[in-house]
């Protein structure tokens, strides 16, 4: 045991040592991190977490303007939709909630065909077009969730082969020495801030998405219930 801690005391005397050698030599100059370099320095790992957020950012903006565009103002063609059967133009109301091109206009298009039947049977093919457009626009959200909660994995395997090499390098040249073990903990530092990066920013990606479906999704029940009570309203 005394022979143990003899040799963790003077390997540790030896790394502190050649620090402060490497620091206080007058020779060396001061180099500037490069991005490219740390990218590099981060070894293969990088490669697949390049991938997950160049696939993440693609599917975010793909679906953020997807969102963005079922997400806006229909205010007039529920006022149009309603004008028209408040005077009796069925055709005309369906007309205009075809030429919409949207998923109120296809719900609303839906509940104006079952006009005769009853309000349940209404609703039912309202809920059901209703949850239809939902999940298109939440295609593809999960693929961003997943990037988030794997990108941090990678950068963990990337921590993981950082300690290898670092025991690699030294059982192969029996020295312990700072350049010894710095490119093993440049990799193991680096893939792991690298994974942690591109998780965040996938996290805050299918949050951002996730929010904005939610207002879709309230914005079309409440039209929804304001067609219902239209058609419920004695006369229609």
């Amino acid at each position: 045991m005394m022979l143990l801690m003899q040799i963790a005391g003077d390997t540790a005397k030896q790394v502190v040592d050649t620090a402060n050698h490497a620091l206080t030599q007058p020779g060396v100059a001061k180099q500037d991190l490069r991005f490219g370099e740390l990218l590099i320095a981060g070894g293969w790992v990088m490669i697949p977490l390049g991938i997950l957020l160049v696939l993440a950012l693609v599917m975010f903006f793909e679906r953020y303007f997807t969102i963005k565009k079922a997400a806006k103002d229909e205010s007039s063609l529920m006022g149009q939709v309603k004008a028209s059967i408040i005077a009796g133009k069925l055709d005309s109301a369906i007309a205009l909630c075809r030429n919409s091109n949207s998923p109120l206009g296809r719900m609303l298009q839906k509940g104006l065909l079952r006009i005769g039947r009853p309000i349940k049977d209404i609703e039912g093919a309202i809920e059901n077009i209703g949850k239809l457009e939902v999940s298109k626009l939440e295609k593809n959200i999960g693929i961003i969730g997943i990037v988030a909660g794997i990108a941090p994995m990678f950068g963990f395997i990337g921590t993981i082969a950082g300690v290898i090499k670092i025991f690699h390098d030294i059982s192969t040249t029996d020295n312990i020495s700072m350049g010894t073990i710095s490119g093993g903990l440049y990799q193991k530092m680096i893939t792991s801030a690298a994974g942690l990066i591109v998780g965040i920013i996938a996290y805050v990606c299918y949050q951002t998405l996730n929010m904005m479906v939610d207002k879709v999704i309230l914005k079309l029940e409440t039209d929804a219930i304001e067609f219902i009570d239209l058609l419920e309203e004695p006369g229609k």
